[in-house]
């Protein structure tokens, strides 16, 4: 697909970048200079949504200056495993780790803020200053506007991190960014009717899948046993993993359980915490530890925090899928296979259950 900017009857510029699609960004010509890729997250799940539109953006457009802007020593690492390397010496780096003092300050507020977060914004504010456009998988970015002057505040893009169906995923904060890049009409439907002005939402596809080899089917056991990988999410009120989750690792452990393989692989932001919060659902819960029986298990790989859980190895290797209410199962059906859904409430949710479109996603 050829690239070019067209001049909409608007009068809004709109450039357009991409990774197998067109990805359009608002700008002003006159100071369309800089654009920044942000990576503000204490985990690396939501590197892969972005990385590849900031190496295309930096290859196909060299008048364009870009800077990768990355909150951690482990986002940058996965950074690096997909940026290639010509495409990594066009972009300029921007470490964002805290100082030590203020790790201090923002540990002790981490587990139920993203203190961490906000602090790499108020500190690197100069860096948003400088900057026209501000790219990113998540909405704190909106946070650094309280800290520039009006003349200084740039275009803000968002390109949401997976495509899941939970109502939560739908913040009102999406109606304040310039532009929201989404994967499909299904995600236009559900952020228009949020609220979002449907002149703000631009269908780019999933990205993620444009540097992933999705015929792969990587094979941890070589047992030739099927293979189920379980993928519980850590919302308290939506996840299976607090009250039948241990369980079900036992039963894989068990000997009826012998005759499969599974692969423990939970949204990696579960085992970040002990005490998981849920605003929306005004709940909190304890998260339960992996029982001692599966991790003695030969036949169950467990992973809570490793570069796997994001690059998609563990959705290609399985031939099911177990889970709740992850967004990841849509990456699992980029090649259809069975899905088992937990609900471990006591009955349907009015408030979400139109949302979970994927339970219908197939027969």
């Amino acid at each position: 697909m050829p690239f070019k900017t067209s001049l909409p009857e608007t009068g809004t510029w709109r450039l357009n970048i991409a990774i197998g699609t067109c990805v359009p960004l608002a700008y002003r010509p006159q100071t369309m200079r800089n654009v920044l890729f942000l990576f503000n997250h204490d985990a690396g799940h939501q590197v892969a949504h972005l990385a590849g539109t900031a190496a295309a953006t930096a290859r196909l457009y060299p008048e364009i200056a870009c800077t990768i802007a990355c909150a951690t020593p482990a986002i940058r690492e996965r950074l690096d495993t997909l940026i290639p390397g010509g495409d990594a010496r066009r972009l300029e780096w921007v470490d964002l780790t805290l100082p030590l003092w203020a790790r201090a300050i923002a540990a002790v507020f981490d587990r139920v803020l993203p203190s961490s977060r906000l602090l790499r914004l108020r500190l690197h504010r100069q860096m948003f200053a400088h900057s026209d456009v501000v790219v990113s998988t998540e909405r704190t970015c909106l946070r650094v506007k309280r800290h520039l002057r009006r003349e200084e505040v740039p275009l803000f893009v968002i390109l949401p991190h997976g495509a899941g169906d939970r109502s939560v995923s739908y913040h009102p904060d999406f109606a304040r960014f310039d532009s929201v890049l989404v994967a499909g009409e299904k995600v236009v439907d559900q952020m228009v009717e949020h609220g979002v002005d449907r002149g703000r939402l631009v269908v780019v596809g999933y990205p993620k899948f444009e540097t992933v080899d999705l015929d792969s089917q990587p094979d941890f056991f070589g047992n030739g046993r099927p293979t189920f990988v379980y993928n519980p999410h850590f919302d308290p009120h939506l996840s299976s993993w607090y009250d039948c989750g241990p369980d079900l690792l036992r039963w894989f452990a068990s000997k009826d359980g012998q005759h499969f393989n599974c692969i423990f692989a939970p949204h990696v932001m579960l085992f970040r915490k002990t005490l998981h919060i849920s605003p929306e659902y005004k709940t909190s819960r304890r998260r339960p530890d992996v029982p001692a029986e599966a991790l003695a298990a030969a036949n169950i790989l467990i992973d809570v925090d490793g570069l796997r859980l994001f690059d998609m190895s563990y959705m290609l290797a399985a031939d099911a899928y177990i889970g709740d209410v992850s967004s990841q199962i849509y990456e699992f059906l980029a090649r259809p296979r069975p899905a088992f859904f937990l609900d471990c409430r006591d009955g349907p949710d009015p408030r979400d259950e139109k949302w979970l479109m994927f339970r219908r996603a197939g027969p």
